[in-house]
Formats: C-alpha cells, sequence, structure tokens
C-alpha cells in the first residue's frame, strides 16, 4: 500500500472553512502550491485548516473485487466540527456520478482537535475496464457536509461497477476520528 500526498489547494481551504463554520476564501495563486494557513488563532470550532492525504489504499485487482481507498485529513489549526458524511463524486470523460453514504453508517457529529486527524473510506466494486455496466472513472471529487466547495485526486484504480446504469457500486464512510 502507498499513500499519495495530495496538496491542499486555496480552494480546499475554501472547502473546509464554509463547512466548518467560517474564514476567508480568497486566493491567490501563491496559495495554490501551499497547504492552508488561514485558522492560526481562531476561535475553537470556527475554522478548520486541513492537510488532505489519499491512502491507504486497497485497490481492487479485477472485476468484481472490491477495494477500499482512504482519504485521511489533519486538521492544522485550531478545534472544529464535522457533522455528517463527506460527499463524494466521480468522474470520467464528463460523466458524474455521486457516490452514497454507506447505509450501514449512521452521521455523527465529530469535533476534530488540533492536530487531530480524521479519515473517510471509499469503497467500491471494480468494473470491467470499457464495459457498458462501468464508469471508467479518472477523478474523484470529496466535499465536507454543508461546503460548496470540492477538492479533487486523480482515480487511478480502474473502472467502477455501475448497479443501475449511473449509480456506482461503491459507498462512503462517515468520518472516523485517528489517534487518542
Amino acid at each position: 500500500m502507498r499513500a499519495v500526498p495530495i496538496t491542499v489547494t486555496a480552494l480546499a481551504t475554501a472547502l473546509l472553512l464554509t463547512a466548518c463554520g467560517g474564514g476567508d476564501d480568497s486566493s491567490s495563486d501563491d496559495a495554490k502550491s501551499k497547504a492552508p494557513t488561514s485558522s492560526a488563532g481562531a476561535p475553537a470550532g470556527s475554522a478548520c485548516d486541513l492537510a488532505a492525504q489519499v491512502g491507504p489504499v486497497n485497490a481492487a485487482p479485477a472485476a468484481g473485487d472490491s477495494g477500499n481507498v482512504t482519504v485521511t485529513l489533519t486538521n492544522k489549526g485550531s478545534d472544529c466540527a464535522l457533522d455528517g458524511f463527506p460527499t463524494v463524486e466521480l468522474e470520467a470523460d464528463g460523466t458524474k456520478a455521486a457516490v452514497p453514504a454507506d447505509a450501514a453508517a449512521a452521521p455523527q457529529k465529530l469535533t476534530l482537535p488540533a492536530q487531530g486527524t480524521t479519515s473517510f473510506t471509499i469503497t467500491y466494486v471494480r468494473g470491467e475496464d470499457g464495459g457498458d455496466k462501468s464508469l471508467a472513472a479518472k477523478t474523484a471529487k470529496y466535499g465536507l457536509p454543508g461546503a460548496s466547495a470540492t477538492e479533487s485526486f486523480e482515480w487511478s484504480y480502474g473502472a467502477v461497477a455501475l448497479k443501475d446504469g449511473k449509480t456506482p457500486d461503491a459507498s462512503v464512510s462517515g468520518f472516523q476520528q485517528a489517534g487518542d
């Protein structure tokens, strides 16, 4: 398993600040190459300053197999709250497909302390490459509950099977707090 680091852009800062309750969503070209640093000294619960990493990955090796992709978020700022499920959408050549929340999981509110980490997992069934019941996903976009902005990463884990022609045979877990 390998972890693929994701540079969190100014767009991610806007996403995270919107989801967590405040902040400035202005950006510059310089900010796009750096991790966000806008919430230092903010009151508890007012803003999230998160860095993202994709991995570990347990990619499905063949059509019909299940795989998992974990997105880990580390809070670089003050305490903040996440309430509900992340949103996930897979994209392939202009086609977008929303990944449903795990039906077996209940949404919960998670307070993320400074330097705390949380993660969510995308579980999927690999589809046949080029099959009419598969989505040849190239990008995965995710957003935090209540946020309008999204962050994306390259989907390099193969085609995703479709349940009904447009719904991916996949699910997204709730946020899981890691560590102490």
